[in-house]
């Protein structure tokens, strides 16, 4: 159960929870920020018409061009939620790429194409819809609709799982806290294993350059890192001592390889061949992203470099593999061949 305390005067004021005034404003919020949800995707539809009849709440998309359903459980009772949104799920699956075109840009009144890589900075797949997964969201959920949700999940590698929502109150202050009924990387992963073939043994990592990550300070102190909170730092935990990594920079593609020497840690306790990292030059000083919550902190992750380039060599191909997540592992064999070649890695046996 989450719980939530305010602090006043070095005081633990415990805050109320508390039902949303109106559901329908959890679905404003999330149609113009899915990133409430945890997802890094662009909504491309809303009050979507299926053939049957119904209407989905929100239709977005991956930076893979995957389809996710993400649907309100509103006054319908948990069961009820469960059924309607495998039966828009089994409606999605056919929607062919012209179709999505057509429906995504009636409803962002601009073009798809432009919208995606404003939104990813990168260019659209060719194919869209080549999978698709469902978020329930909920203020609760009963045991049996929660064991159904699990089954589908865990036992059928069905990509399904649900957000919920709480709203807690202190002081005339109110809270909204997300959290997911199941670990949303499992999901992914067992929804991938029953599409996407075996993996490859390597890692993709996002390096995430820009404001406060600088890929001169991650060449030269040997490190990959992530922060702004836990949906995101918790991914770099997928790596281990020992793994191999393959470095995206989004928008340009793959700009290094290297293996993993220590795990995820806060930024601030990583030590470098020269002392803590903290302590060293850095060509991005806003990386230390002094003044934020604690739990907004960067982490990082040690790498022992093999090969890099900078980013205006970095080596991309059309239909290359590329994901919006952190860490996730590399699959798609076309692209292994790509880096294996391009940096000069030799194959694992």
């Amino acid at each position: 159960m989450t719980s939530l305390y305010a602090i006043a005067d070095g005081k633990l004021r415990p805050a109320v929870r508390r039902a949303l005034s109106k559901e329908s404003m959890i679905e404003d919020w999330v149609a113009a920020d899915p990133a409430l949800l945890g997802l890094d995707a662009l909504v491309i539809g809303r009050q979507v018409p299926t053939d049957h009849g119904k209407f989905i709440d929100l239709l977005a998309m991956d930076a893979t061009g995957g389809l996710v359903i993400i649907e309100l459980k509103k006054d319908r009772t948990p069961r009820e939620i469960v059924a309607q949104v495998l039966d828009y799920a089994s409606w999605v699956r056919t929607l062919t790429t012209p179709e999505i075109y057509e429906r995504a840009e009636k409803y962002l009144g601009t073009r798809l194409v432009t919208a995606f890589r404003e939104r990813f900075g990168e260019g659209i797949p060719e194919r869209l819809n080549a999978s698709h997964s469902m978020l329930i969201v909920a203020s609760e959920l009963d045991p049996a609709s929660r064991r159904i949700v699990e089954y589908l999940s865990e036992e059928h590698g069905v990509a399904i799982n649900t957000v919920f929502f709480n709203v807690f109150e202190a002081d005339g202050r109110e809270w909204l806290t997300t959290d997911f009924l199941l670990d949303q990387e499992a999901v992914e992963e067992r929804s991938e294993r029953k599409v996407r073939a075996p993996w490859s043994g390597y890692f993709f990592v996002n390096a995430g350059l820009g404001e406060h990550r600088s890929w001169t300070d991650m060449r030269r102190y040997g490190f990959v890192s992530a922060g702004g909170g836990e949906f995101y730092t918790k991914r770099l935990q997928q790596l281990s001592v020992g793994d191999e990594v393959f470095v995206y920079n989004k928008g340009n593609g793959y700009i290094g390889h290297g293996v993993v020497t220590s795990e995820a840690v806060p930024a601030s306790e990583f030590m470098t061949a020269d002392g803590p990292l903290f302590d060293q030059p850095l060509a991005e000083p806003r990386f230390k992203r002094a003044g934020e919550p604690a739990e907004q902190a960067e982490h990082a992750v040690g790498i022992e470099w093999r090969k890099t380039v900078e980013i205006n060599q970095a080596k991309w191909f059309k239909g290359g593999f590329a994901n919006q997540n952190i860490v996730c592992k590399l699959r798609d064999e076309a692209t292994v061949d790509f880096l294996l070649a391009e940096f000069g890695v030799e194959k694992r046996a």
